[in-house]
């Protein structure tokens, strides 16, 4: 394979924050490669429940965060066309639940400047007549969904076309330095190649521990595992969560004739190897069908687990689940045994992938001496009003993962 072996800047990871990575400084004329081992989306982007938060999730949690979550939504709204679905959002109480959680999610999330209406049950079941009889009142919000095959694709496809190479089968083997800075990257799989890049981005996800000690670097992370199960539903057209603090089983994600059902929150060694238990599945089966009871004796189509990529600093100093997931962009020149060519980002959420991206590409131009702004909010994706090309371009990079497997390429 015809392969570039002095990039300017080697991304590892294939995910939505390494596409884009890679997209945003290919816009700005940098000469960037972008590797990953299983074919994009094959790691957490593509194993999500494929929610585009609103913020309102996180708003009582952590206000900056749910404003730039709330940012990003209407940005990828304009940007991303059938690469998002629009489809809103319903927070909902039940009788069991703390309405002065309610309260105070509704006054947060009015503080943020996310957009609330809030309903009575009856006006809720109204719209959504299988909702369950107990719903005492719910919030509507502006969450919607996202495809995130198409997602990771099209931002691989726009790299592409300003000039990236993109290599979906190339898995990293080894890393070697060479006075205080990373010399060469092994790279195998259908690459082969040892290349020597100006700069290198760890954007690894939950695997980003295991890349930086290639390098002789040090990156703490506390992935966690959670489930989530499609059934037959078709009709589902607001994305519903539970209103109470997050916990298995509470939320339910519409697809097109299923309804994708997560997660639950487990601690994992290995974002390789972990047990995949049927009580997870069965719980958040259960917590959903609380919220819509059909679910609970639909049809199970498909079932799947993703590995979130969550920072232990952060998780350490926050206090685990439930808390609001920012990301970390580490600059490794700073490090005891610093590397001056290289950088880690991690943790974050899919909605923010572009922001993520952004950022390190700023790092990355700062480092490299390069003179050029962001433009990733303002230019549309490639086949954002074609879901066909979209779909070609998801085959082109063998980036099919579960989360959209229902919908891409029918």
């Amino acid at each position: 394979m015809d392969v570039d072996s002095s990039p300017t800047v080697l991304v590892i990871g294939g995910g939505a924050t390494g596409a884009g990575i890679a997209r945003d400084l290919a816009r700005r004329d940098v000469d960037v490669t972008l590797v990953d081992r299983n074919g994009l989306s094959s790691g957490t982007s593509g194993r999500s429940h494929g929610l585009l938060h609103s913020g309102a999730r996180y708003a009582e949690a952590d206000g900056p965060e749910a404003k730039e979550c709330l940012e990003e939504n209407r940005i990828l709204r304009r940007i991303a066309g059938a690469c998002i679905r629009e489809t809103q959002g319903l927070f909902v109480q039940l009788a069991d639940d703390d309405p002065a959680y309610f309260d105070v999610k509704r006054a947060a999330c009015e503080d943020v400047g996310i957009p609330v209406e809030v309903v009575d049950g009856q006006a809720a079941r109204d719209e959504l007549p299988d909702l369950a009889a107990d719903v005492e009142r719910a919030m509507r919000v502006p969450d919607a969904v996202v495809l995130p095959s198409r997602l990771v694709a099209a931002n691989a496809a726009d790299a592409r076309d300003h000039g990236a190479h993109i290599y979906p089968h190339a898995p990293v083997t080894s890393m070697d330095r060479e006075d205080g800075r990373i010399a060469s990257v092994a790279l195998g799989g259908e690459v082969d190649e040892t290349v020597r890049p100006d700069y290198v981005v760890n954007a690894t996800g939950p695997h980003a521990g295991r890349i930086a000690a290639m390098a002789g670097l040090s990156v703490e992370m506390r992935p966690t595992r959670g489930v989530m199960v499609s059934v037959a539903y078709d009709g589902l057209e607001p994305v519903l969560n539970r209103c109470r603090e997050p916990a298995d089983g509470d939320i339910v994600v519409p697809h097109e004739g299923e309804a994708v059902l997560g997660t639950t929150s487990v601690p994992v060694d290995d974002p390789d190897d972990y047990e995949r238990p049927d009580w997870e599945v069965e719980r958040t089966v259960e917590e959903c069908a609380a919220m819509l009871p059909p679910v609970a004796d639909a049809e199970r189509v498909r079932t799947w687990w993703g590995v979130r990529p969550l920072y232990e600093p952060d998780e350490a100093s926050r206090g685990g689940r439930g808390i609001s997931r920012g990301f970390h962009l580490l600059d490794h020149a700073d490090d005891d045994d610093g590397v001056a060519n290289c950088c880690s980002i991690v943790g974050g959420k899919l909605t923010t992938y572009r922001q993520m991206a952004a950022a390190t590409a700023d790092m990355v131009c700062d480092r490299l001496g390069v003179d050029a702004e962001c433009t990733t909010p303002e230019e549309r994706l490639p086949g954002a009003t074609d879901p066909d090309r979209l779909d070609a371009f998801v085959r082109e990079f063998d980036g099919q993962g579960p989360t959209d497997a229902d919908v891409v390429g029918r």
